[in-house]
């Protein structure tokens, strides 16, 4: 039997690897490095097309530690909790929304990554390197206007960098640690401000069951429907929205 399957996956493998024989006799597939100009390293495009793929597996880390989405999706998490509703919006419409918002918040500066970096870079007009400095910087710029000088100067210290680089010119190894500490601190200082009228609620609720020696029935209940009137009646996604958009400036 093992060696059925060893003469089956030999197989296998020879099939696949028929059709790439010609391509390899012809040298399309060639896998090198050559000086470009400037000082410059120019890839095949095989090379290229590899380490497009490699970098595709970092895209949830940038998504989730480079843009606005971290503090969207807390805060609309923290929302929900606080309305009291355990899986009410589901948590696929909480990601998607927060995808969406993160998409409007960060459309001024994905548009100067596309113009300034993807767009010479398709067009054969900046090395990829160029491109991956170019397109930096708007995400920098973005990142510094949301961290806080606190935070960022905690990283600095940790990583014994020195105190007189400009900002603009810190690595992003000590800049993105940052930003994600600030958002969280913003997030939850958002959400403390979201729980705060729901809890006067929770404690009115509770106050007049007490006082109704209704002590068997649940205040988190009974609060419920009026949690949900209050925040329907105050229009309260189109007040969150609009504050979480306006909080990155």
């Amino acid at each position: 039997m093992a060696d059925a399957r060893t003469a089956v996956r030999a197989v296998l493998l020879a099939a696949l690897a028929c059709p790439a024989l010609p391509a390899l006799a012809q040298g399309v597939l060639t896998l090198d490095a050559r000086p470009g100009t400037g000082g410059s390293t120019t890839y095949s495009v095989p090379v290229q097309t590899l380490l497009a793929f490699a970098a595709l597996s970092f895209l949830p880390a940038v998504l989730l530690l480079m843009t606005s989405f971290t503090r969207i999706v807390i805060v609309l998490s923290l929302m929900r909790q606080a309305l009291g509703l355990q899986s009410t919006p589901p948590n696929q419409v909480i990601v998607g929304l927060s995808l969406f918002l993160t998409l409007f918040v960060m459309g001024p500066t994905l548009d100067k990554v596309y113009q300034d970096a993807w767009r010479p870079y398709s067009e054969q007009k900046l090395s990829l390197e160029t491109a991956l400095e170019r397109g930096s910087e708007p995400m920098r710029t973005f990142m510094l206007r949301q961290t806080r000088a606190s935070d960022l100067g905690l990283f600095v210290r940790i990583a014994r960098v020195d105190s007189a680089t400009p900002p603009e010119r810190m690595p992003m190894r000590v800049l993105i640690p940052a930003f994600v500490t600030s958002e969280l601190k913003t997030a939850f200082l958002i959400g403390f401000l979201v729980f705060v009228p729901f809890l006067i609620v929770d404690l009115i609720v509770a106050s007049v069951l007490m006082s109704m020696g209704m002590m068997m029935l649940s205040p988190v209940l009974v609060a419920l429907p009026f949690k949900l009137m209050l925040f329907v009646l105050a229009d309260g996604w189109t007040l969150l929205v609009g504050s979480l958009v306006a909080s990155f400036g």
